[in-house]
């Protein structure tokens, strides 16, 4: 074994076939580039139509997908449910021109790790993935929060009870509350005067007692639970 394949990390080795769906060749092109940049080890398998990517799907396996919403033939939420059906393990991370409601939260529904926005510029996007190697889950900080402004305009009172009391110190909100709104965690640290280690424990910390393993999710279930109304 050479030096070199010794000293890779977990996650690289982890993130070892990518699985790029997209339709249009500039793009694809262009996510493909940065994708390298982010795992430079890595083989990306690349398609264009949701048919080959499921094909793809049952004969070869991937530990992440990148994968646009619109296709001519289906969807990339497609591909979710047949990669968790099928490869549980592959984290899938949403990357399209889509912010709206009707794709997001069908995509986040159907067990998407990240959702990112082609509309990013190329270093914001590279940030982003590079986010997994600790990971964290990719996702655009207006996705972040539109997702809090989804369920506070849909705030159900009566199905309270229903939910399991999760007690956060003062501490733990106010990390919550700064994850939820889309900041990474040395920007938490920062505002804070916190190290970024610390603030990454607090996170863990927060999705085990609201049993969530991503930002989104943990947004979600802030929301419901009612913590955004007390600060």
């Amino acid at each position: 074994m050479q030096p070199q394949a010794m000293t890779q990390t977990t996650t690289e080795k982890s993130m070892e076939h990518i699985l790029l769906l997209e339709d249009i060749p500039e793009i694809r092109a262009w996510l493909k580039a940065l994708t390298k940049q982010v795992f430079p080890a890595a083989q990306i398998t690349e398609c264009s139509r949701v048919q080959d990517a499921l094909a793809l799907v049952n004969s070869q396996r991937f530990s992440l997908a990148l994968l646009d919403l619109g296709l001519p033939d289906g969807s990339g939420v497609d591909v979710i449910a047949a990669l968790r059906d099928k490869q549980p393990e592959v984290q899938s991370v949403i990357v399209t021109i889509h912010d709206d409601d009707e794709h997001l939260f069908p995509a986040l529904q159907a067990g998407a790790f990240g959702y990112l926005l082609k509309e990013q510029s190329r270093e914001l996007l590279i940030e982003q993935l590079q986010r997994m190697r600790q990971g964290e889950p990719p996702l655009s900080p207006s996705i972040a929060r539109k997702v809090i402004a989804h369920f506070a305009s849909q705030r159900r009172p009566q199905a309270t009870n229903l939910l399991p009391e999760v007690s956060l110190t003062d501490r733990e909100t106010e990390v919550l509350l700064r994850v939820a709104k889309g900041f990474t965690l040395p920007e938490i640290g920062v505002q804070l005067g916190l190290s970024r280690h610390t603030i990454a424990d607090y996170v863990k910390q927060i999705y085990r007692k609201l049993n969530v393993s991503s930002r989104a999710e943990a947004a979600l279930e802030a929301q419901r639970l009612g913590l955004f109304g007390r600060n």
